[in-house]
């Protein structure tokens, strides 16, 4: 079973990935995603996750694409992991989802919107697997350290926050990047996700919009203060993705994105 010890290995080593689409579209597409970001990460040394959402249950509206099927989309989960030698890693929102997502994926992630449900951080720890906390959009990073201790308090060690952005507004996120090193005093390694924090949420349309130009911007000062990991979502054609598209990377912009945070890296060592 994978640990954290082995993602986060420290400032003096590269930052870890978690990437790949919003949701699980279909086996080709995933296989296709993992591949690419296999080849880069490779080639960089960057520890790599697998990330897709097996099922999208906060949507807008209530004909927003919600995903495959839960058993398929897991199944297509656990095939990227065997076939890359990769950890995979998926989103639960109900306590009930532990359980069955934890056969097929080795980090359970807990969504910015539910990270006070104590039921849910209690059904993740008793998994076993890492738990990443996702920073809820209305809370200070300070008060992350009540999530994480439920976790911890349920028996598991292997906890892991990001940050997501905090809502400014109605319709807008803004980064405080202090919340970065403040929760990464808590113990725990600290990622950011880089394309969450660039939406622009409650939109009058129902679908989320975003910034997806500002995502180099954000990477590089979430990397310049020292988080331990990056979290992106990527998608071949994110003008055609079923979800999140509107604040998704373009696949083939990735691998130069990662050579210059690479190098910020390096320069903060």
């Amino acid at each position: 079973m994978i640990s954290i010890k082995d993602l986060a290995t420290g400032i003096e080593n590269p930052f870890f990935l978690m990437a790949g689409p919003c949701i699980i579209e279909d086996e080709e597409m995933a296989l296709r995603i993992a591949e690419k970001i296999v080849t880069i990460t490779s080639k960089l040394q960057i520890p790599y996750v697998f990330k897709g959402s097996y099922r999208k249950a906060n949507r807008s509206r209530l004909d927003s694409f919600t995903g495959v099927g839960d058993e398929k989309a897991l199944k297509i989960l656990r095939k990227v992991g065997e076939t890359f030698g990769i950890p995979t890693v998926t989103d639960i929102h109900e306590s009930t989802e532990a359980a069955m997502a934890a056969e097929y994926v080795d980090v359970l992630q807990i969504p910015a919107f539910l990270c006070r449900q104590t039921d849910l951080l209690i059904a993740a720890a008793e998994t076993g697997k890492i738990v990443n906390i996702k920073k809820g959009q209305f809370l200070s990073a300070e008060a992350m350290q009540f999530a994480a201790q439920k976790v911890i308090d349920a028996g598991n060690k292997e906890v892991m926050l990001t940050e997501r952005g905090t809502t400014f507004g109605y319709t807008d996120l803004v980064v405080d990047y202090r919340g970065i090193p403040v929760m990464q005093q808590m113990g725990h390694p600290v990622i950011m996700d880089v394309t969450h924090s660039l939406q622009q949420p409650n939109q009058a349309s129902g679908v989320t919009g975003g910034m997806p130009s500002l995502i180099e911007t954000v990477a590089k000062a979430a990397i310049a203060v020292g988080a331990d990991g990056l979290f992106i979502e990527t998608h071949p054609n994110p003008s055609v993705a079923k979800s999140d598209g509107a604040n998704m990377l373009q696949l083939d912009m990735l691998e130069p994105l990662l050579v210059k945070l690479m190098r910020i890296r390096e320069a903060i060592q």
